[in-house]
Parts: structure tokens; C-alpha cells; sequence
């Protein structure tokens, strides 16, 4: 496969709040050792794609504030690579400002477009569905997505549902999309396993440069315009003035709800990879080695009595004793302690309000 003209566009800009108090928005999880791989999730993310594509044609687009970060974990990166994000306004803006860079480079870009914080296991297996991906994008103008094939009833993802099989070449795993559904309710999760006929959204695309510019010129005119205006200060000093200015009017807009469940040429490529999209306490649990309680610990003296179901992440040079736990988050990062039930995770939101504006009433 030509990889020269295969580009790819990770995303790293989240803060990652929900694997507070280890991910902060100083460090979020994709600047992190989670895995305990001794590599962080960004690190994990640039080596994947680099193994299908030359390491010049992958970009990265974050925050203002990580642009270090960025180029102290990927030092290989030329400084046009780090896209830098002047606000958060979701994906649809990131990816409109990516691909007009890598256009105005190569018309006939093939761009595959990642989040930077997700567990790929069949990483072989994964690349596989890639290359697949870009050949049909390199032939038809189409918008590609990858459904994972769903375990169980999971509330925290949202949804492809497919509608019938798209001949092309011998892919046989190749669907029409028929809707985007958000997150459901278990009940509905359920429904939609029986089904047969959903699959996880995992958020990672592939298409030809062109054809998602004119997606974005067709489902959203508003941003679409205000990269097409101002392309010509890309790649020249007043690029930046020219971006903090268009952020500042830009929509706050995911693609998926932009483009993706409105354009009537989006395609799915189904595949079980080992995905996990690594987002909450819960799902790193479900990925992370366990003791015969089914303890998820990381701590070299962490020890656990009469515990069961717990994720325990502590600094190795702590030493802790945990006795009677069941079910619980027991995580230690800087100065601050996590101790919360893994059902309640989802206030995990709240609490860092909290503390943000306790601190701030201090200060």
C-alpha cells in the first residue's frame, strides 16, 4: 500500500476528567502512563499509526496549554505537526482545521483521524481494518467509520447501527450506516446486543481529504467557511491569529453529530480489536491484570486484605494496607486521594468541581 499519501490526524486535546485525581487538566490521561507500559497513551497512539505511515504525516491537535507535553513525548514531531487549539470546540472544528492543513499539502490525502487515549490489544488486527479503510476511501468518496463488535450491554459508548452488507472488493464486514444512537440506558443497551444489528462507536474515521471537505462544506457551511476564508494565512506567521480568531467564532460541535448522522455516504467496518476507549476507572478495570479477588492493582507495596473488585493505583513508594473493600476506586496522585465506590464513578465529575472551587475559595 502507497503510504505517502496516508495521513493521520490524532486528537489530544481532552482533560480527561474522569480519571481524576491521576489525570488532571495540567496532565490529562493521554500524557499518562496508565497502562503501566511505560509509554503513555499518546505515546501508544503515534507508534500504532506509524507502523502504516511515515511519522511526517501524523499530526497532532491539542490544546495551547499541552503543546510541551506534545513535543516532549513525540520529539520526532516537526513543530507543524503540533496543531494547537486555542478553546475547545469539540471535534468537527479539529478535524476542519487538521484537514485543511494536510489539503493544502496533498490534495489526494487519505486521513485517518484518532482519538489519542484508546487501548488498541490486536494491534495487528486493528491495522488490518486501517488499510481497509483507506482503500475504499481511496475509491469511493465515502465516510468511514470502525463499530467494535459489543461484549455487553455498555452504557458508555454510543452506538452504529447497520443497516445492510456494502459490496465491495471480498470485505465482509463492510455495512451502510443506518443510525448514530447516543449513549443508552441499560435496558436499551441490551436491545441493542440482541438485535444483532448495533455496534460500539469507537470514534475513529478514515477518509479522502476531499471528501470530508465537502462533507463540511455541505453539513456544516458555518465552520466549513471559516477555514475555506482564511486558508491562505495556513502555514505563514499569522496562522495562529488566524486560528485563535476562527475558534472564537466557531460552534462548539462534535462531527458525529455535524456530519456523521446527517451525510447519507457514511460506511462501518466492523471488527472486535480489543478496543476499549479507556474513559472511565471502570474501563480500565475491565483491561487491567487481576489478583485472584479480582483486585486491579498498581503499586509495588500495596497490600490487600479481604478486598474484592477494587482498582488500586498508588505511587510505588507508598505503602498502604486496604482491608474490607468491595467494589471500590482507590487511587493516590500528587497530594490528593480518591476513595469511591466503582458504581458511583460517575460523580467523579462533581467532586473535582468541588474541589476546584473549594481550592479556589482558599486562594
Amino acid at each position: 500500500m502507497e503510504n505517502n499519501n496516508i495521513y493521520c490526524v490524532i486528537m489530544a486535546g481532552g482533560i480527561g476528567s474522569r480519571f481524576w485525581p491521576l489525570s488532571t487538566a495540567e496532565r490529562p490521561k493521554q500524557f499518562i502512563d496508565i497502562l503501566g507500559l511505560g509509554k503513555t497513551l499518546l505515546q501508544l497512539t503515534f507508534e500504532r499509526f506509524n507502523k502504516i505511515m511515515p511519522a511526517e504525516n501524523i499530526y497532532v491537535v491539542t490544546s495551547e496549554n499541552y503543546r510541551d507535553l506534545v513535543a516532549d513525548q513525540l520529539p520526532m514531531l516537526h513543530e507543524s505537526q503540533i496543531l494547537l487549539e486555542p478553546l475547545r470546540r469539540n471535534t468537527a472544528p479539529c478535524i476542519a482545521y487538521a484537514t485543511y492543513k494536510i489539503h493544502h499539502l496533498c490534495p489526494e490525502a487519505k486521513i485517518v483521524v484518532s482519538p489519542s487515549d484508546h487501548l488498541i490489544i490486536k494491534e495487528e488486527l486493528f491495522l488490518d481494518e486501517i488499510k481497509k479503510g483507506i482503500e475504499f476511501a481511496g475509491e469511493k468518496e465515502v465516510l468511514v467509520t470502525l463499530g467494535i463488535e459489543p461484549n455487553r450491554p455498555e452504557t458508555g459508548y454510543g452506538y452504529i447501527q447497520v443497516n445492510e452488507k456494502f459490496g465491495f472488493r471480498d470485505f465482509n464486514n463492510l455495512f451502510k450506516v443506518k443510525t448514530f444512537t447516543e449513549k443508552p440506558n441499560r435496558e436499551m443497551a441490551q436491545v441493542f446486543i440482541d438485535t444483532g444489528e448495533f455496534f460500539w462507536n469507537s470514534g475513529i474515521f478514515i477518509w479522502s481529504a476531499e471528501a470530508i471537505l465537502n462533507a463540511f462544506e455541505k453539513y456544516l457551511s458555518e465552520v466549513n467557511a471559516l477555514f475555506e476564508n482564511g486558508k491562505k494565512w495556513l502555514f505563514t506567521e499569522n496562522e495562529p491569529l488566524f486560528i485563535k480568531k476562527s475558534y472564537s467564532e466557531c460552534p462548539n460541535i462534535s462531527i458525529d453529530y455535524g456530519i456523521m448522522e446527517k451525510a447519507g455516504n457514511v460506511y462501518v467496518l466492523t471488527a472486535d480489536f480489543g478496543w476499549s476507549d479507556l474513559g472511565t476507572w471502570g474501563s480500565l478495570y475491565e483491561n487491567h491484570p487481576l489478583d485472584k479477588l479480582g483486585n486491579a492493582v498498581s503499586g509495588k507495596n500495596t497490600f490487600l486484605y479481604d478486598s474484592e473488585g477494587c482498582i488500586v493505583k498508588l505511587p510505588n513508594d507508598k505503602t498502604a494496607v486496604i482491608q474490607g473493600l468491595k467494589e471500590y476506586i482507590v487511587v493516590e496522585s500528587g497530594s490528593t486521594l480518591l476513595i469511591c465506590r466503582k458504581e458511583e464513578e460517575q460523580q467523579i465529575r462533581q467532586y473535582v468541581a468541588d474541589v476546584m472551587l473549594a481550592q479556589a475559595k482558599k486562594d
